[in-house]
């Protein structure tokens, strides 16, 4: 059995690490909403919302000091796979982050499929809907589509895949600046993006697996053609 039953506390606590290392809604040394306002966004009790809280004191990310609230913690740091440091933050050939995302992604969908919490799949629509908004008004989505690629990422609940955010998030950046602008085929990624929804909300696992596979051998297709007209400029 491959999926993993997880409590609701557990879902929440996700939630709030995505905020913190997806969508970098808050930084090392912030303080989080109080209680009531955060249970409101995340739409659960304060009960719950408490649980999730200690898990994260529990994992050295957040810190409780009294009288004055919970805060990320300053020493925070997200946790990568031994050796991934430099990969991050080096200038790696955008072929191989791409090669690297056709035997992740495809799998990943797969996983997050099965495993994603309601919560979370709710999330990952959200976010696809304001990629939309973004594309067709022309505006910068790269940020976006780190957290959409990013979001399932999280929801296969694995903690290696989380590891390898960074990673993502380089080859996701890179390809989009790549594109540019007047390059972006903006039907063809709302359309993919919304099959791969499609198959997540149904549940349907190797639909999901399908989709993804498609739409980043898609993006390995336009970065081709967007480089070779690079060349043919130069």
């Amino acid at each position: 059995m491959m999926g993993k039953n997880k409590r609701l506390s557990d879902d929440v606590a996700e939630t709030i690490m995505s905020m913190i290392k997806v969508e970098k809604k808050y930084n090392p040394g912030d303080k989080l909403p109080n209680e009531l306002q955060l249970s409101e966004e995340l739409g659960v009790s304060r009960i719950t919302l408490r649980e999730a809280i200690r898990i994260l004191v529990a994992r050295n990310v957040l810190e409780i000091k009294r009288g004055k609230g919970t805060f990320i913690r300053e020493d925070y740091t997200p946790k990568m796979v031994a050796g991934l440091e430099d990969t991050a933050s080096a200038k790696v050939d955008i072929d191989d982050l791409y090669e690297m995302r056709l035997i992740f992604e495809p799998e990943i969908a797969y996983y997050a499929t099965i495993r994603a919490s309601d919560r979370e799949l709710e999330r990952i629509f959200a976010i696809g809907k304001e990629i939309e908004e973004l594309l067709l008004k022309g505006i910068d989505y790269t940020h976006k589509e780190m957290m959409f690629h990013c979001s399932i990422a999280n929801a296969t609940h694995n903690e290696f895949i989380n590891q390898l955010e960074p990673v993502l998030h380089q080859s996701i950046e890179k390809g989009v600046y790549l594109y540019e602008t007047e390059h972006i085929p903006v039907e063809q990624v709302i359309s993919e993006h919304r099959m791969i929804m499609e198959f997540m909300k149904n549940r349907n696992a190797e639909g999901a697996r399908s989709a993804m596979r498609v739409h980043i051998m898609h993006a390995i297709d336009q970065l081709e053609i967007n480089k070779n007209q690079g060349n043919n400029k130069a």
